[in-house]
Order: structure tokens, then sequence, then C-alpha cells
């Protein structure tokens, strides 16, 4: 059966760079791009979706016999703050509709991506475990906890094949960040790469995980390349890239900029942070479908450098990450 994969939320910070690894992998014409507007200079097949009205999603897996989708649409965590209520009602809206209408479609394969948002004060905040307890402090997270369980129900009850990966900060150059939590990671390269003193709204030993967007790339497409038998977590999988608190980050781009500068001044989202995870066990992923991490910070700060000040040398400013 020819695969047809449908990215809902394809203009996002992990989309955009999804999209572009989907299209290599089953070719251009065999994935379909979506999100509620549409994305300038983007080549191939995108489709006006709100993932809000079921309708619509069903419209569209019909026409184009879409056999994988791929769910990206969410609010993330401090945005998910400033309007909590919207926030559950779009995270958990989108979510039901993929779900309905990939049961009522025999949608081969769903992806559902989750945080480490999930995790709160009941979690080890070392080495976090997969089956750790779930008790979220934002409602970002609270969405994800409830999406992981609602995966799962959908797998036993009818036999639809959900998979998961629990996401840490995910660092990248693509795009700008998304409004997240740890988005400091991302604006702290840009900031160096321009000459200018970071603010961080982090304290200097806030460690928190972080993968770059390549590992993160693969790790997805490894999870759903893995034969149905091999993922025993119908939930989501713990993955890890490597963790860091803003101090090491800017420690390491001292390498390259000497002069490089930055200041702390924590507010809201340091609360956010302290509930979060410090490390990360994936150990499950590992041994079910192999897993395994290949950046570290010095790659991640090296290709970021790079990446960025190509793109401020050609004069364009889309740079990124998906960041929780």
């Amino acid at each position: 059966m020819e695969t047809i994969v449908l990215v809902i939320g394809a203009n996002g910070q992990l989309g955009s760079v999804l999209t572009e690894s989907l299209k290599q992998k089953f070719g251009s014409s065999n994935v379909i791009a979506s999100d509620l507007r549409p994305r300038e200079g983007y080549e191939g097949s995108f489709e006006i979706i709100d993932a809000t009205d079921i309708n619509r999603i069903e419209e569209v897996v019909v026409r184009y016999n879409v056999t994988q989708i791929y769910h990206l649409a969410a609010i993330l965590s401090a945005k998910g703050e400033e309007t909590p209520l919207r926030t559950w009602d779009i995270n958990m809206k989108t979510l039901f509709n993929v779900l309905e209408v990939s049961r009522q479609h025999n949608i081969d394969r769903v992806f559902f991506p989750s945080s480490i948002a999930v995790f709160g004060e009941g979690a080890p905040l070392e080495h976090t475990p997969n089956n750790a307890c779930l008790d979220p402090a934002t409602v970002y997270g609270i969405s994800k906890a409830a999406g992981e369980n609602w995966a799962q129900y959908y797998f036993l009850r009818y036999g639809l094949d959900v998979r998961s990966i629990r996401y840490p900060g995910v660092i990248g150059y693509q795009s700008l960040p998304g409004g997240g939590t740890t988005d400091y990671a991302v604006d702290i390269y840009h900031k160096a790469v321009l000459g200018e003193e970071f603010s961080c709204f982090l304290e200097e030993d806030a460690t928190l995980p972080m993968i770059f967007m390549q590992d993160a790339i693969r790790a997805t497409l490894e999870l759903m390349d893995a034969p149905k038998e091999d993922i025993n977590i119908r939930t989501s999988y713990n993955i890890a890239g490597i963790s860091f608190s803003p101090a090491e980050v800017a420690a390491e781009i001292r390498t390259l900029y000497p002069n490089f500068k930055i200041k702390y001044d924590p507010d809201f989202r340091q609360e956010i942070a302290a509930r979060w995870p410090k490390s990360i066990d994936d150990s499950a992923a590992s041994k079910d479908w192999g897993w395994k991490p290949e950046f570290d910070l010095e790659s991640i700060t090296n290709t970021m450098i790079q990446k960025l000040k190509e793109k401020y040398k050609t004069g364009s400013k889309n740079q990124a990450t998906l960041m929780l």
C-alpha cells in the first residue's frame, strides 16, 4: 500500500522541518501539508485546515486517500498559560477529531507529539523514567497527558496504531521560537550571532533536557517506521538528547564568541521549568526501536552558529525550534 501522509500543523517549528523530511522519504506528491494559513513559497500539496473542524480533516483524508497522519497542531506551554481554557479546548478537540477520522477511515498510523511537560512534582527530576507519575502543572502538560491516555485508549479499543514521543526542548535554526518555556535555548544563539546581549527568562542553573532538531526528526521517523509489534508503549516514549543549563550553553557559545554577554531575569517560565525533569531516561525507546541521539552541546552550538550566520548573511530571519 502506498503511503500518503497528512501533516496537520505543518507551519510550526517541528512541522516545517518534518514535512520536508517526509517529502524526501515518501516523495513530494505523497505528502500533504496543512495549517490554518498557507506557507509562502511552499512547494507541494498544501491544504488549509482548521483542525477543530472534523469535517474539513475528513474531506482532505478522503480526497487524498491518506494513510498516515502527523497531528502537530497545539498551543504550547507558555502561550497556553495565557489562555488556559482555550488551550485545553483547542489541544483536545483537534486530537479527538484526528483520532475519530483515523478510526473511521482506517488510517494506518497516527503520530501524536507529547512533551516532558506531562511531568510534575511527582516525577523524579533526574533520569525521569517512562512510567513516572504524571501530574503536570500547566494546561499544555495536562492536555498532553490526557492525549497520551486517549492515544492508548484508541489503540486498545479500536486497534488504531497511534504512536507518540515526549519531546524535550527541541533546538533548531529553521524557524522562530513558538511560545515555549525552553525558547531561550534557540534565542540565545540568535543574540550571539547578532552580537547582542541575551536576557534569559530562566535562572542560570535551570537545567532542562534538550534535543537538536535533526535528532528529533530522526527519532520521529524511526518510531513511525518501527514494526507494530515492537511498539510496547502506547502512551508516549521518553526520548533524550542532552541536558544543560543557560549558563552551560552560554559558556559553550563563548568558545566561539568570547565577548558574548548574558543576564538573567527569570519570569513565570522559571516556575514551569522548575517542575520539569533535569534529565530523561529513554531506555525504553532505545530497547524497543533503537533510539540513540547523535548531537551533544558542542555540535549543537557549532551547527546553530554556522546555520544562523548563513541565514542572517542572506537576510533570512525564519530560524527556529519546537519549544515546550
